[in-house]
């Protein structure tokens, strides 16, 4: 195994845990690989909640995804014990980088990896723009750092 999928960041403010469901098990007996996908998305959506709080607009989101890369560092199983940590790692003018992994605490081990880059929106033109300062200063509060 990396180092990246045992060492890596251990900044995570946001914690979320997760349940798995029957139907998230595949052939082989273990999560399927696109379900974590589908738990970080769901802990993105967490983590703005948290980090945002009324600054975040569901009408008026200022964020699209425009590149994820995993890494599958280790199987998980149902009965399993995970939570998905996420935190900002990274603010650009016009992006910004969110580190996630999906993680046991049973036995300390980083079961999936992955680094999202999002890009600032405006929906109402479908094009790209800045991230806002009202957004990076709640970011950079919750976070407890400046990028």
């Amino acid at each position: 195994m990396s180092d990246y999928c045992e060492g890596g960041i251990k900044h995570f403010r946001h914690h979320m845990p997760l349940q798995m469901r029957f139907n998230d098990i595949d052939m082989l007996g273990h999560l399927n690989n696109s379900v974590y996908l589908t738990f970080m998305d769901l802990a993105k959506t967490r983590y703005f909640q948290a980090a945002l709080g009324d600054k975040l607009r569901w009408g008026e989101i200022g964020v699209v995804i425009v590149n994820i890369n995993c890494d599958f560092c280790k199987p998980t199983f149902f009965d399993d014990v995970i939570e998905v940590e996420t935190a900002v790692v990274a603010i650009g003018e016009k992006s910004l980088t969110l580190e996630q992994r999906v993680y046991s605490p049973t036995d300390d081990s980083v079961r999936c990896r992955c680094r999202t880059i999002m890009s600032g929106f405006n929906p109402r033109t479908m094009k790209s723009e800045p991230i806002t300062a009202e957004w990076r200063e709640a970011l950079e509060t919750y976070e407890g750092k400046k990028f």
